[in-house]
């Protein structure tokens, strides 16, 4: 069964957040809330964890988890940036987008799509979700909370204990969740396509990618 945490949504008890942490380091899946919607994340490269998600959500081994990074400085280790790229990413991060990026050699190959070598990348705004990177010093591996069958997020963290607490380790409880995920940006191709409309507007990168 797994612990339940409530940690208020814009100051996160500090206490709390460093026992988040400790679970994360030690193999947990959480789950947590960001910008868009509730996710589950582990440790990077953990990857009993990591086929913990895949089991919880059913995907296969095509599917692009999503590194999410403190800031664009630590997303710069794991995906090459060219200049049109970064400046898109400066101007729409922190924020409800996960962008596609080329991988580096520092990316866990079990996290990258397995033919494009490719990784979803993000930067979220949520301030629990900022605090549990800075503490963790480094990303996480994350995947949007939707379970199999379903078409959106599950928002509820008390719905999530009902439904998944035997599955997880950690439900960090931050309030109502929202019931869209991100909006998924691919900038590996020169310009920018918009292969999923989340919460986040997508008009910047139509229009980038027209100009």
């Amino acid at each position: 069964m797994s612990q339940f945490f409530q940690i208020h949504p814009e100051n996160p008890q500090a206490r709390l957040i460093k026992q988040a942490v400790d679970i994360i380091r030690n193999g947990g899946v959480v789950v947590y809330p960001t910008d868009s919607s509730y996710a589950v994340g582990c440790h990077i490269g953990d990857k009993s964890a990591v086929d913990r998600i895949r089991s919880l959500r059913r995907l296969d081994d095509k599917h692009n988890f999503t590194l999410v990074c403190s800031d664009l400085s630590q997303l710069g280790l794991f995906a090459k940036v060219d200049t049109a790229a970064f400046r898109l990413l400066k101007a729409h991060t922190p924020g409800p987008y996960t962008f596609i990026l080329s991988a580096t050699r520092e990316v866990p190959r079990m996290l990258m799509h397995p033919k494009r070598r490719t990784i979803g990348l993000r930067v979220p705004g949520h301030p629990i979700a900022q605090a549990l990177l800075a503490e963790l010093g480094e990303p996480m591996m994350s995947v949007t909370l939707i379970l199999p069958g379903e078409s959106l997020p599950l928002s509820d963290p008390y719905e999530i204990r009902q439904q998944i607490e035997h599955q997880v380790d950690l439900i960090i409880d931050g309030g109502q969740g929202g019931l869209e995920a991100s909006t998924v940006v691919n900038l590996t191709d020169g310009d920018p396509q918009v292969t999923r409309i989340g919460c986040g507007d997508p008009a910047p990168f139509q229009s980038a990618g027209n100009a």
